[in-house]
Protein backbone atom coordinates (compact mmCIF):
# COMPACT_ATOMS: atom_id res chain seq x y z
CA UNK A 1 0.00 0.00 0.00
CA UNK A 2 1.59 3.27 -1.04
CA UNK A 3 0.00 6.45 0.70
CA UNK A 4 0.57 9.67 -1.85
CA UNK A 5 -1.28 12.30 0.06
CA UNK A 6 -2.71 12.65 4.02
CA UNK A 7 -3.92 15.37 5.88
CA UNK A 8 -6.23 15.74 8.88
CA UNK A 9 -9.05 15.28 6.78
CA UNK A 10 -8.72 13.09 3.78
CA UNK A 11 -5.82 10.28 2.69
CA UNK A 12 -4.71 9.18 -0.60
CA UNK A 13 -3.62 5.97 -1.90
CA UNK A 14 -2.04 4.71 -5.06
CA UNK A 15 -3.85 1.41 -5.67
CA UNK A 16 -1.68 -1.59 -6.94
CA UNK A 17 -3.55 -3.94 -9.14
CA UNK A 18 -4.52 -6.54 -7.28
CA UNK A 19 -6.02 -4.63 -4.64
CA UNK A 20 -9.74 -4.21 -3.90
CA UNK A 21 -11.13 -1.51 -2.36
CA UNK A 22 -13.60 -2.98 -0.47
CA UNK A 23 -14.40 -6.32 0.70
CA UNK A 24 -15.87 -8.74 -1.61
CA UNK A 25 -16.47 -12.37 -2.27
CA UNK A 26 -13.18 -13.41 -2.13
CA UNK A 27 -11.96 -12.67 1.15
CA UNK A 28 -8.83 -10.89 0.46
CA UNK A 29 -8.23 -7.69 2.83
CA UNK A 30 -9.15 -4.52 0.70
CA UNK A 31 -7.43 -1.53 0.45
CA UNK A 32 -10.03 0.17 2.96
CA UNK A 33 -8.74 -1.92 5.70
CA UNK A 34 -5.14 -1.52 5.12
CA UNK A 35 -5.90 2.30 5.60
CA UNK A 36 -7.25 2.00 8.44
CA UNK A 37 -4.34 -0.08 10.09
CA UNK A 38 -1.98 2.31 8.69
CA UNK A 39 -4.01 4.87 10.82
CA UNK A 40 -4.47 3.18 13.88
CA UNK A 41 -0.68 2.46 13.85
CA UNK A 42 1.26 5.44 13.18
CA UNK A 43 -1.41 7.98 15.05
CA UNK A 44 -1.69 5.26 17.75
CA UNK A 45 -5.45 5.87 17.97
CA UNK A 46 -7.78 3.39 20.11
CA UNK A 47 -10.82 1.87 19.34
CA UNK A 48 -12.51 2.02 15.73
CA UNK A 49 -10.52 4.56 12.88
CA UNK A 50 -13.21 6.41 11.03
CA UNK A 51 -12.69 5.91 7.15
CA UNK A 52 -15.14 6.76 4.41
CA UNK A 53 -15.31 6.24 0.80
CA UNK A 54 -16.49 8.12 -1.74
CA UNK A 55 -16.11 6.57 -4.94
CA UNK A 56 -13.98 3.13 -6.28
CA UNK A 57 -11.74 1.55 -8.46
CA UNK A 58 -11.66 -1.66 -10.45
CA UNK A 59 -9.94 -4.20 -8.69
CA UNK A 60 -7.89 -4.70 -12.19
CA UNK A 61 -6.99 -0.81 -12.55
CA UNK A 62 -4.34 1.23 -10.51
CA UNK A 63 -3.98 4.56 -9.30
CA UNK A 64 -5.39 6.75 -7.01
CA UNK A 65 -8.25 5.99 -4.20
CA UNK A 66 -9.36 8.74 -2.41
CA UNK A 67 -10.99 8.29 0.99
CA UNK A 68 -12.37 10.40 3.69
CA UNK A 69 -11.00 11.01 7.13
CA UNK A 70 -13.99 12.66 8.98
CA UNK A 71 -17.40 12.51 8.69
CA UNK A 72 -17.57 16.35 7.53
CA UNK A 73 -14.84 15.29 4.58
CA UNK A 74 -16.89 12.32 3.69
CA UNK A 75 -20.26 14.20 3.13
CA UNK A 76 -18.72 16.67 1.36
CA UNK A 77 -16.88 14.21 -1.03
CA UNK A 78 -19.65 12.33 -1.37
CA UNK A 79 -21.46 15.43 -3.23
CA UNK A 80 -18.78 16.30 -5.18
CA UNK A 81 -18.09 13.02 -7.28
CA UNK A 82 -21.70 13.02 -8.06
CA UNK A 83 -21.27 16.63 -9.12
CA UNK A 84 -18.73 15.58 -11.43
CA UNK A 85 -17.62 18.87 -12.33
CA UNK A 86 -16.23 19.09 -8.73
CA UNK A 87 -13.51 16.80 -9.37
CA UNK A 88 -11.56 16.11 -12.50
CA UNK A 89 -10.26 12.42 -12.97
CA UNK A 90 -7.68 11.59 -15.56
CA UNK A 91 -6.73 8.06 -16.56
CA UNK A 92 -3.64 6.75 -18.40
CA UNK A 93 -4.74 3.84 -20.53
CA UNK A 94 -1.72 1.60 -22.90
CA UNK A 95 -4.13 0.45 -25.93
CA UNK A 96 -3.41 -1.89 -28.73
CA UNK A 97 -4.42 1.07 -31.72
CA UNK A 98 -3.78 4.63 -32.31
CA UNK A 99 -6.95 6.12 -32.36
CA UNK A 100 -8.16 8.66 -35.14
CA UNK A 101 -8.31 11.02 -34.76
CA UNK A 102 -5.60 11.32 -31.99
CA UNK A 103 -7.63 13.72 -29.47
CA UNK A 104 -11.19 13.70 -29.63
CA UNK A 105 -14.62 13.76 -26.89
CA UNK A 106 -16.60 10.57 -27.73
CA UNK A 107 -20.15 9.80 -26.65
CA UNK A 108 -21.64 6.26 -26.22
CA UNK A 109 -24.46 4.75 -24.53
CA UNK A 110 -23.55 2.76 -22.20
CA UNK A 111 -25.70 -0.74 -21.04
CA UNK A 112 -24.62 -2.81 -18.13
CA UNK A 113 -25.13 -6.38 -17.69
CA UNK A 114 -24.79 -7.16 -14.30
CA UNK A 115 -24.27 -10.82 -14.79
CA UNK A 116 -21.28 -10.66 -16.74
CA UNK A 117 -20.20 -7.54 -15.21
CA UNK A 118 -19.83 -5.61 -18.05
CA UNK A 119 -21.47 -2.30 -20.06
CA UNK A 120 -22.42 -2.57 -23.59
CA UNK A 121 -21.47 0.83 -25.63
CA UNK A 122 -23.99 1.93 -27.74
CA UNK A 123 -23.84 4.70 -30.75
CA UNK A 124 -27.15 5.61 -29.94
CA UNK A 125 -29.77 5.89 -26.72
CA UNK A 126 -31.46 2.38 -26.11
CA UNK A 127 -33.56 1.01 -23.03
CA UNK A 128 -31.50 1.11 -19.97
CA UNK A 129 -28.54 2.71 -21.10
CA UNK A 130 -26.87 5.85 -19.31
CA UNK A 131 -25.28 8.63 -21.62
CA UNK A 132 -21.24 7.86 -21.08
CA UNK A 133 -18.72 10.88 -22.48
CA UNK A 134 -14.80 11.43 -22.11
CA UNK A 135 -12.14 13.34 -23.80
CA UNK A 136 -8.98 11.22 -25.05
CA UNK A 137 -5.76 12.40 -26.23
CA UNK A 138 -2.73 10.48 -27.70
CA UNK A 139 0.42 11.09 -25.62
CA UNK A 140 2.91 8.84 -27.03
CA UNK A 141 3.17 5.69 -29.06
CA UNK A 142 5.91 2.37 -28.72
CA UNK A 143 6.21 -0.35 -31.68
CA UNK A 144 3.47 -2.26 -30.07
CA UNK A 145 1.48 0.37 -27.99
CA UNK A 146 0.02 3.81 -27.20
CA UNK A 147 -0.65 6.16 -24.19
CA UNK A 148 -3.59 7.78 -24.05
CA UNK A 149 -4.75 10.22 -21.78
CA UNK A 150 -8.49 10.05 -21.03
CA UNK A 151 -10.87 12.90 -19.10
CA UNK A 152 -14.38 11.92 -17.79
CA UNK A 153 -16.98 13.92 -17.91
CA UNK A 154 -19.72 11.30 -16.89
CA UNK A 155 -18.43 8.07 -14.19
CA UNK A 156 -20.24 5.07 -15.67
CA UNK A 157 -20.15 1.24 -14.87
CA UNK A 158 -16.75 0.38 -16.56
CA UNK A 159 -16.91 3.50 -18.86
CA UNK A 160 -13.47 4.38 -20.20
CA UNK A 161 -13.00 0.11 -21.00
CA UNK A 162 -16.17 0.26 -22.73
CA UNK A 163 -15.59 3.22 -24.70
CA UNK A 164 -12.12 2.69 -25.64
CA UNK A 165 -12.80 -0.47 -27.05
CA UNK A 166 -15.90 0.53 -29.00
CA UNK A 167 -13.60 2.86 -31.03
CA UNK A 168 -11.03 -0.10 -31.60
CA UNK A 169 -8.73 0.53 -29.03
CA UNK A 170 -8.92 -2.21 -26.15
CA UNK A 171 -6.72 -2.00 -23.35
CA UNK A 172 -3.55 -3.80 -22.71
CA UNK A 173 -4.72 -6.72 -20.60
CA UNK A 174 -8.48 -6.47 -20.36
CA UNK A 175 -9.40 -9.57 -22.06
CA UNK A 176 -13.03 -8.50 -21.11
CA UNK A 177 -13.37 -5.95 -23.78
CA UNK A 178 -11.74 -7.95 -26.52
CA UNK A 179 -7.48 -7.26 -25.77
CA UNK A 180 -6.07 -10.77 -26.77
CA UNK A 181 -4.36 -11.72 -23.49
CA UNK A 182 -4.46 -10.97 -20.05
CA UNK A 183 -1.03 -9.34 -17.65
CA UNK A 184 0.98 -11.33 -15.50
CA UNK A 185 -0.71 -9.59 -12.52
CA UNK A 186 -4.06 -9.99 -13.92
CA UNK A 187 -4.73 -6.50 -13.89
CA UNK A 188 -4.88 -4.06 -16.64
CA UNK A 189 -3.02 -1.45 -18.29
CA UNK A 190 -5.67 1.32 -16.73
CA UNK A 191 -4.44 3.94 -14.51
CA UNK A 192 -6.39 6.78 -11.99
CA UNK A 193 -3.34 9.06 -12.84
CA UNK A 194 -4.45 12.46 -11.26
CA UNK A 195 -7.19 14.05 -9.48
CA UNK A 196 -7.92 18.01 -9.03
CA UNK A 197 -10.23 19.25 -6.23
CA UNK A 198 -11.31 21.75 -3.89
CA UNK A 199 -10.36 20.58 -0.15
CA UNK A 200 -13.74 19.41 1.34
CA UNK A 201 -12.83 21.42 4.47
CA UNK A 202 -9.65 23.83 3.62
CA UNK A 203 -11.21 24.76 0.27
CA UNK A 204 -7.62 25.09 -1.18
CA UNK A 205 -6.89 23.80 -4.20
CA UNK A 206 -5.77 19.56 -4.01
CA UNK A 207 -3.91 18.00 -7.12
CA UNK A 208 -3.05 14.45 -6.70
CA UNK A 209 -1.02 12.63 -9.06
CA UNK A 210 0.11 8.49 -8.71
CA UNK A 211 3.10 6.87 -10.62
CA UNK A 212 2.07 4.24 -13.00
CA UNK A 213 2.76 0.46 -11.49
CA UNK A 214 6.21 -0.21 -12.31
CA UNK A 215 6.71 -2.58 -15.70
CA UNK A 216 8.48 -2.85 -19.00
CA UNK A 217 5.57 -0.89 -20.81
CA UNK A 218 4.29 1.74 -18.19
CA UNK A 219 8.43 2.28 -17.97
CA UNK A 220 8.83 3.04 -21.49
CA UNK A 221 5.84 5.76 -21.41
CA UNK A 222 7.11 7.46 -18.19
CA UNK A 223 10.69 7.56 -19.92
CA UNK A 224 9.64 9.08 -22.90
CA UNK A 225 7.28 11.28 -21.37
CA UNK A 226 10.28 12.92 -19.17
Amino acid sequence: MEVIYEDNHIIAVNKACKEIVQGDKTGDTPLSEMVKEYIKKKYNKPGEVFLGLPHRLDRPTSGIVLFARTSKALTRLNKMFQNKGDIQKTYWAVVDNAPDPASATINHYLVRNTKQNKSYAHKKEVANSKKASLTYSHLASSDRFHLLEIDLHTGRHHQIRAQLAAIGCRIKGDLKYGFARSNKDAGIHLHARKVEFEHPVRKEPVTIIAAPPKDVVWDHFVNHLG
